[in-house]
């Protein structure tokens, strides 16, 4: 079965886009109306003028373009595709986090669940995590779920930043002796990281961006020759974005598991089928909402 051109027939009969981040497959990317970063994403679903929206992610992504669009039908191609990172905290934590630092301001990574959303102040993405954190009047910020992130915020701001001891598992296990050896056979290569990655890989980046920042400098830069520390979906993307330079990995563990459970025959099951909705209780949604557009707001 041709997947591709069924899946564009649906999406003209469903009045159906498709958004897909950008650790997808390929072949989902090539099938999606809009590819990118969360932030992208968001700004884009706060936009779209589509009735369906499938989102190829995992489930907090999905659930942030329901928040954002309560009125639209919003679908996830396979319903277990979650961030195990953004289940790594509740709301029940936020609220004791939030007897224990009462003068602090709350700011979540926009991979996290809505009831965590509904909890903090703002939300951000890698890409405006330091423009965010800088913004706010207070002087102690609580930072989770993900430590990394918080890390990388806490070296360009002012700010105490207290971080969550969470983490994205595919981040954490690039091997920072495997980035150091690359980088010795490969003097010649600007090495740009994502700021999930711990901080011993952290510091030896050249540059520290988003996916999205990522794509957009390694095609601006005079450089032909990168060592990127992201997920394999990126790095995909990047070699068929610009097969004239050259993207080498330090290792092969950079995989997403869960994002890769989505393929195109999902995507076509999801349209044609209308599986799987995501919904948010109104109540969590409306909270949640505030501190998402109060990010879209500063960026």
């Amino acid at each position: 079965m041709n997947y591709k051109r069924a899946i564009e027939e649906l999406k003209r009969e469903r009045k159906a886009v498709v958004l897909a981040h950008n650790y997808q497959v390929l072949q989902v990317q090539e099938v999606a109306d809009f590819v990118g970063d969360s932030l992208e994403l968001a700004r884009l679903s706060a936009g779209v003028h589509a009735e369906i929206i499938v989102f190829a992610g995992v489930y907090f992504m999905a659930e942030t373009a329901k928040i954002l669009n309560p009125q639209k039908l919003v679908l996830l191609p396979e319903k277990d595709a979650r961030c195990p990172m953004a289940d790594m905290v509740d709301a029940s934590k936020v609220r004791e986090l939030r007897s224990m630092y009462p003068d602090a301001a709350f700011v979540a990574y926009v991979n996290t669940n809505a009831d965590v959303k509904a909890e903090v102040d703002i939300v951000c993405t890698s890409a405006n995590a330091v423009k965010v954190v800088n913004s706010l009047p207070q002087r102690r910020v609580v930072f989770l779920p993900d430590q990394n992130l918080a890390h990388w915020v806490s070296l360009n701001t002012n700010k105490e930043i207290i971080p969550y001891p969470g983490y994205c598992y595919v981040h954490r296990d690039f091997d920072p002796e495997a980035v150091a050896r690359l980088k010795e056979e490969n003097p010649d290569a600007e090495v740009i990281v994502h700021p999930e990655s711990r901080p011993e890989v952290v510091k030896m980046a050249d540059r520290v961006f988003s996916t999205s920042g990522m794509i957009k400098y390694v095609g601006q830069s005079p450089s032909k020759k990168f060592i990127v520390v992201t997920e394999e979906g990126l790095l995909e993307r990047l070699r068929k974005l610009y097969p004239q330079k050259q993207i080498l990995s330090p290792g092969m563990k950079g995989v997403c598991t869960d994002m890769k459970k989505i393929s195109l025959r999902s995507v076509y099951l999801s349209l044609k089928e209308l599986k799987y909705e995501v919904k948010v209780p109104e109540e969590i949604a409306q909270r949640a909402r505030r501190a998402i557009e109060k990010m879209l707001e500063i960026t």
